[in-house]
């Protein structure tokens, strides 16, 4: 099982990243301030279209190069959770929209003339219970009408484009649970202006969350992606790309971790000697390492069937779950490392630690990942 490193590209992102030290983060995360900076480095290398095919002004990559680009962006100390959503999100367009859609939104995103990094999925009322979800979608014309409210929903102040869910026909009225949602593009811009109002919501990392609420907001029937009812379909492969690619994220932190609290390990001395000489700090950041080599393997296999376009569900959420704890395990062993200095915030370890911390619980949480894996690979009673 082997997967293509792309090291090259990996090179590259490492270098780019170095313009970004600690302190531009740590300025950033006081501040409660988007990345704007770091986002633009990242486009105009052309890092953030690389899914998008060759004819539309992208790279035409596929998953395992977009991977690469997130671990690496982790593993130098950025933070790509300002912009990773424009990978993950791009599939449902890419697979599912019309040739028209493709033509007036793809080259413009690859250019960085538009930013579609918000994914408007999540409500307060429902959750991870996606079925469930009650922000409504009616046709009216030319146009569909959106009321309902959205939460958790990241970059929405900094992004031109969202791809959002939304019912368009009543739950009780569908055959299955899995019909009557419709996905749509919407324009944040002009929506703004017409009946939806953004609140940011603070959180313990600088995030850029956001609760958001529709009020009569008109989207051209145009922007409906694929059929109406189909939505639920069209945004299950996007899932799978997002698990992915945050579990190579994740990866990415965990590495950070480990390399941070190695170095620490071997320069601090007390009582005459490096603390890496006792077992007591060596073994936590031993087993961290070999916790994230697993879980990399667990990534590199979800990869390979997803580039073959191979049901690679299981794998995936396997992937995600075990590189999340990998990453917890590794940022635990490098606070303890640093000790007291683990909070300090210019060694940036309390920052990542925060950040990486996430991942256990979005964008879908370990207890649920459990469930599905007990239902549909151990084939148990459904359990919710």
């Amino acid at each position: 099982m082997t997967i293509n490193n792309h090291s090259e590209i990996r090179e590259e992102v490492a270098k780019l990243c170095s313009k970004f030290p600690g302190p531009y983060w740590q300025e950033k995360d006081r501040n409660r301030d988007y990345p704007t900076e770091f986002v633009q480095a990242l486009t105009d290398a052309g890092y953030l279209s690389v899914l998008i095919p060759e004819a539309f002004g992208g790279a035409g990559l596929q998953l395992s190069a977009a991977a690469a680009i997130l671990e690496e962006v982790q593993a130098q100390g950025c933070n790509g959770s300002a912009c990773h959503a424009q990978m993950y999100t791009m599939g449902t367009v890419l697979r599912h929209g019309s040739d028209a859609q493709k033509a007036e939104y793809l080259p413009k995103v690859a250019a960085g003339e538009l930013r579609l990094q918000a994914f408007g999925v999540t409500e307060p009322t429902s959750g991870t219970d996606t079925l469930s979800l009650k922000t409504t979608a009616k046709r009216d014309g030319d146009d569909y009408i959106i009321n309902g409210q959205k939460i958790w929903t990241s970059r929405a102040e900094h992004s031109d484009l969202m791809i959002l869910l939304a019912r368009t026909t009543p739950k009780e009225e569908v055959k299955k649970r899995t019909e009557g949602l419709s996905v749509f593009i919407v324009d944040m811009q002009r929506a703004k202006d017409n009946g939806m109002t953004i609140c940011p919501i603070e959180t313990m990392m600088n995030h850029n969350s956001t609760e958001i609420f529709f009020d009569n907001v008109r989207v051209p029937a145009s922007n409906l992606i694929g059929e109406e009812g189909m939505g639920f379909r069209y945004i299950l492969s996007g899932m799978n790309a997002e698990r992915i690619l945050i579990a190579a994220e994740c990866i990415g932190d965990a590495k950070w971790f480990i390399q941070k609290a190695s170095d620490y390990a071997r320069d601090r001395t007390v009582f005459q000697k490096p603390i890496g000489q006792n077992q007591g700090v060596q073994f936590p950041i031993a087993k961290a390492y070999a916790q994230m080599k697993a879980a990399e393997l667990m990534v590199h296999d979800a990869i390979t069937k997803y580039e073959a376009g191979e049901n690679c569900g299981a794998e995936a959420n396997m992937a995600k779950m075990l590189a999340a704890d990998a990453s917890w395990a590794a940022g635990e062993a490098c606070v303890q490392t640093h000790g007291g200095f683990g909070f300090a915030t210019e060694y940036d370890v309390e920052r990542k630690f925060r950040e990486t911390r996430l991942y256990q619980v979005a964008p879908i949480s370990t207890n649920l990942i459990l469930s599905f894996l007990s239902e549909h690979v151990l084939d148990l009673p459904r359990s919710y």
